[in-house]
């Protein structure tokens, strides 16, 4: 019985401490997360797989891959966000994979159509403000094209693959016409040009240069569970909403990944991503990093519960990757740099 047979009759095998398989598997990866060390140590130790790691920048490792051709060395491709997975595919560096065990567990609208991508973690892209100044906080994705939140608003540039996908979402949800007239109303609302990482957004509230700003989920988590500089002394000052509850729900950012098109180790590749499915893995991607998981079910780490219940938007994120190209369009139009 292969390692992959054996994993799918029952995953908990995985961590009995007793070797199924060997050889290796070549990782492509642009997630920089020092607790992801654990995934992979844990992987080796329970099936004797040796994980070899490149790391860099999705756009690079992507190209990289193109270049490589038949020759490329890479297994599987980790990196975030969709839009970053659907350009893998869209590059053809990625190939359709059949798993019983990922099918079972990641829901159909957090994987790729095609099997050519799955998500493994998920982080919501909500809103947060400063308790202080504002008592009647924007409730919905639309509420920031308000006029009266005009000078409030600190966000990310529309060059920022997160931006792209909120915009890509709300092309989904509500047409490019609506789409385009939001961002249009989100420029009129800045508080400054777009700068920064989403922790400088946070920060821009704390500085008081800003009442409003967007943020995935797990940097202030990642405030709430260590300290952050010039952010954790001054959570209590910052409040959250997890937006359009009544309607669409809140947009989810994917971490995940793919087996590569010429993987010299496939067995072992899927092998990997099925791991990354397993309790034990999603656990570590929620209390290492704040995450949420993306298998129903799976305990939240206390700094993510602490953000509270909400309702998902579950659009197919694969059709919302589709639209990037339509959203960079309308960034460019509304002048959102």
């Amino acid at each position: 019985m292969t390692a992959r047979m054996l994993f799918s009759v029952a995953a908990a095998a995985l961590f009995a401490g007793q070797a199924y398989a060997d050889g290796e598997l070549n990782l492509y990866s642009s997630r920089h997360y020092d607790t992801d060390e654990r995934l992979y140590s844990d992987f080796e130790d329970a099936t004797g797989i040796t994980i070899n790691r490149i790391e860099g920048k999705a756009d690079e490792l992507i190209a990289r891959m193109e270049a490589e051709g038949e020759n490329s060395p890479a297994d599987i491709l980790l990196t975030v966000d969709t839009s970053r997975l659907e350009r893998a595919k869209d590059a053809g560096v990625l190939q359709p994979i059949q798993s019983d065990v990922l099918e079972a567990r990641i829901p159909s609208y957090l994987q790729d159509s095609d099997n050519e991508w799955f998500g493994f973690s998920q982080r919501a892209r909500i809103l947060f403000y400063d308790k202080n100044d504002v008592t009647d906080p924007p409730r919905t994705y639309q509420d920031l094209a308000d006029p009266k939140y005009a000078g409030m608003i600190c966000i990310r540039s529309g060059t920022n693959v997160y931006s792209q996908t909120i915009l890509s979402a709300l092309i989904e949800h509500l047409g490019v016409d609506a789409a385009k007239a939001w961002a249009e109303g989100v420029v009129a609302n800045f508080a400054r040009d777009p700068q920064g990482g989403d922790t400088d957004q946070l920060r821009g509230i704390v500085s008081g240069e800003c009442d409003i700003a967007m943020s995935n989920t797990y940097y202030f988590g990642r405030a709430l569970r260590k300290n952050v500089d010039g952010l954790s002394d001054s959570v209590d000052m910052v409040g959250w909403v997890f937006p359009n509850q009544d309607t669409i729900g809140a947009h989810m950012n994917l971490s995940g990944g793919g087996v590569a098109k010429n993987a010299p180790n496939k067995d072992n590749a899927i092998l990997f991503m099925e791991y990354l499915a397993s309790d034990q893995a999603q656990e570590y991607f929620s209390a290492g990093n704040d995450e949420y998981p993306a298998v129903p079910g799976v305990a939240l780490s206390p700094s993510v519960a602490q953000l509270g219940m909400f309702k998902p938007d579950d659009v197919n994120l694969s059709d919302v990757a589709k639209n990037v190209p339509e959203a960079q369009k309308i960034f460019n139009e509304v002048g959102w740099k």
